[in-house]
């Protein structure tokens, strides 16, 4: 089996992941081509913040400020299957990903294939899935699998992490915080995806692929903060159309409202969202959590 994977990654997680994830490929005699997703203008990493937050609106609203990269296909037109390894930002897939997946000359390779999303997040990836199902249906691809690799500390915690390794490059543990980002541990165990999706092709089992890799804990569903991110996901909508009034990306006039979202956040990340997870918990009975995660865990 050939596979073809493409991956946006400027710290080089999401490629990792999916090398990982690949390992067991190679294992079984499968061809591996990997396909880099290169933005026509590239975001700076580090980050600093106001080139970070000013991504924002355009992400939140789906309409990237600019493409990507051609590619070439030739090598992969007898591709079975297609992974696509990538991240999130700001609730939603980083632009780079969004940029992929309205290319004209990817949705027509894209379309009647078997594709598998790969998420290496902080850890709110439900909307993201939610913008993937949309993208494959509108090309015509078949969604297949869902892996989600995410930071496992307390949600304050990874956001103080995060924070610290896109802004100043710092991954590593210190005496007050861990080591940023999805664990190595994680990373490493990630080849067993790769043999479950390898026994499905073998097997032609393909329509059940993603049962089974929700069985090896292909997605570790954490409500709690998932109904934060449901929460978080329709402020931010206000927040980039009312941001995006004073202008587009990169537009200067556009600076005060951009500071007034950091700051708005910073406000709801560590002052709001504990209480929002409070009320979660006290409200835990009728929050349906067990109808929610059948659907969010799966592809329809």
């Amino acid at each position: 089996m050939k596979v073809a994977v493409f991956y946006y990654s400027q710290s080089g997680q999401a490629l990792s992941v999916a090398q990982s994830i690949c390992t067991s490929f190679v294992d079984y005699g499968h061809q591996v081509i990997y396909k880099q997703i290169c933005p026509l203008e590239g975001f700076p990493y580090p980050w600093n913040k106001n080139d970070f937050f000013d991504t924002f609106p355009e992400t939140r609203l789906g309409i990237p400020p600019f493409g990507n990269k051609p590619m070439e296909f030739s090598d992969i037109e007898d591709a079975e299957l297609v992974i696509i390894a990538g991240q999130s930002w700001f609730l939603s897939p980083s632009i780079p990903l969004q940029s992929f997946f309205l290319d004209g000359r990817v949705r027509s390779y894209l379309h009647n294939r078997d594709v598998i999303f790969v998420n290496a997040c902080r850890n709110m990836w439900l909307m993201t899935a939610r913008q993937i199902k949309s993208y494959t249906r509108e090309i015509g691809a078949r969604l297949v699998g869902h892996i989600v690799f995410q930071d496992n500390h307390k949600n304050l915690i990874s956001a103080l992490t995060i924070v610290r390794w896109l802004m100043f490059n710092e991954k590593g543990s210190n005496f007050l915080l861990p080591e940023a980002g999805v664990s190595k541990k994680d990373i490493d165990s990630a080849r067993s995806f790769g043999n479950v999706i390898s026994d499905a092709y073998a097997n032609n089992t393909v329509d059940n692929l993603q049962e089974e890799l929700l069985k090896k804990g292909a997605i570790t569903y954490k409500p709690s903060v998932l109904f934060l991110e449901k929460a978080g996901h329709r402020m931010f909508g206000l927040w980039a159309r009312f941001i995006r009034k004073k202008g587009g990306f990169r537009d200067k006039r556009r600076l005060t409202r951009v500071n007034l979202f950091f700051y708005y956040l910073l406000f709801v990340l560590f002052i709001v969202s504990p209480f929002g997870q409070l009320f979660f918990f006290i409200t835990y009975p009728i929050q349906k959590v067990g109808y929610h995660k059948h659907v969010d865990c799966n592809l329809k």
